[in-house]
């Protein structure tokens, strides 16, 4: 038997739409990484973007378990000396963009490289209830029902 490789014109890709209110941020961001790539599919091609497109809402209503939420650092650099820059994950869930902490844990589990920024480019997320994606009719994803340990 031969290995099935997924042609472009044969991929289809769906919509979904995930309500992040009260699901944990790590299992959440998983569940989305695996179904950007494309891996909840049959036919997952491990070169081609054969993942679906998905809408996150109330992403400042995510919950992260234990001390993280005052303990939990996002680092990024100036580029000058001593340019280390560092906002907890508190100040970042409560402050203008809470979205950028889901972003931020997707993108780490995606590969890097061209792929996987293509694969980025399939994720949407906002912070309120309220998308602009309504003619795509997304099908909802409910991660926090996947299993109990996802909502808290």
């Amino acid at each position: 038997m031969r290995t099935y490789s997924a042609k472009p014109s044969e991929i289809e890709k769906k919509w979904y739409v995930v309500d992040a209110d009260g699901v944990v941020l790590g299992r959440l961001a998983s569940i989305i990484a695996n179904y950007l790539r494309g891996k909840h599919k049959p036919t997952f091609t491990p070169h081609m973007d054969c993942g679906d497109n998905i809408i996150v809402v109330n992403a400042e209503k995510v919950k992260l378990t234990g001390n993280k939420l005052s303990q939990k650092h996002y680092y990024w650099h100036t580029g000058y000396p001593g340019g280390i820059k560092s906002r907890r994950a508190d100040h970042l869930l409560a402050g203008a963009h809470p979205e950028r902490v889901i972003t931020k844990a997707v993108q780490r589990m995606i590969t890097r490289g061209p792929l996987g920024r293509q694969q980025m480019s399939n994720l949407r997320v906002y912070a309120g209830t309220e998308h602009p994606h309504a003619a795509q009719q997304p099908e909802v994803l409910d991660v926090a029902a996947m299993n109990p340990k996802n909502a808290r």
